[in-house]
């Protein structure tokens, strides 16, 4: 595990590098930004909200998802990949949504995650960004960059996400996520990462080892 003096070191970094960090989804409500996150897998955030600017006029409450035929959101939801994994998903969150929640979307992780389509990874994307709760987002970048900076030696996103939760302050939390995707994406790419222009790299594992 990281020195707390050398998570402080981070943290305070991240803060001043990506100071407005947040979901790059757009979406004006829990229900949109769930769909979204649940349309993002295997997709640009940018292809995302192409498709949502006509989709979230075309649904704008859980009934509506519910009761779409499935063919006619298989083609709305078409270009993000997956598509009819996507909006078999959907649909069946749009059912569980009246059927458990009045067409709300619940504020608990654990009533999150046992909706259709949902993981902890958008469950806790929905509670940060749409809820403003504490929640550690553990996607492809997260994690990554959480083993580089040596937060984690864990794979696994829930062991990562469990690691994280350990070390750093919860009121961190959801920043903390954001800011490693925009890190994940401009600097500490999968292939490459470019260290020697990196503001942590005197606090990463993976850049001194080099």
């Amino acid at each position: 595990m990281k020195k707390k003096e050398d998570i402080k070191k981070i943290l305070a970094i991240l803060d001043r590098k990506y100071p407005q960090a947040k979901t790059s989804l757009n979406f004006k409500n829990p229900l949109e930004l769930l769909v979204a996150t649940i349309l993002s897998a295997q997709c640009t955030d940018e292809r995302v909200n192409q498709v949502t600017a006509k989709l979230f006029k075309k649904y704008r409450r859980a009934e509506d998802y519910a009761q779409a035929p499935l063919t006619a959101l298989e083609e709305d939801v078409r270009s993000t990949g997956f598509f009819r994994n996507k909006a078999k998903s959907i649909k069946g969150l749009g059912q569980a949504l009246v059927e458990r929640h009045q067409g709300r979307v619940p504020e608990t992780l654990e009533e999150l995650v046992k909706l259709p389509g949902v993981g902890r990874k958008t469950a806790n994307v929905v509670l940060g960004a749409a809820f403003g709760q504490p929640a550690v987002v553990v996607d492809t970048h997260v994690g990554r960059i959480s083993r580089r900076l040596g937060l984690t030696a864990h794979e696994d996103p829930v062991k990562v996400e469990f690691d994280l939760m350990d070390q750093l302050p919860q009121d961190k939390w959801t920043n903390f996520g954001f800011q490693m995707i925009y890190h994940g994406r401009k600097i500490c790419t999968s292939r490459k990462p470019k260290c020697e222009i990196c503001p942590l790299s005197d606090l990463c594992d993976f850049a001194r080892s080099k």
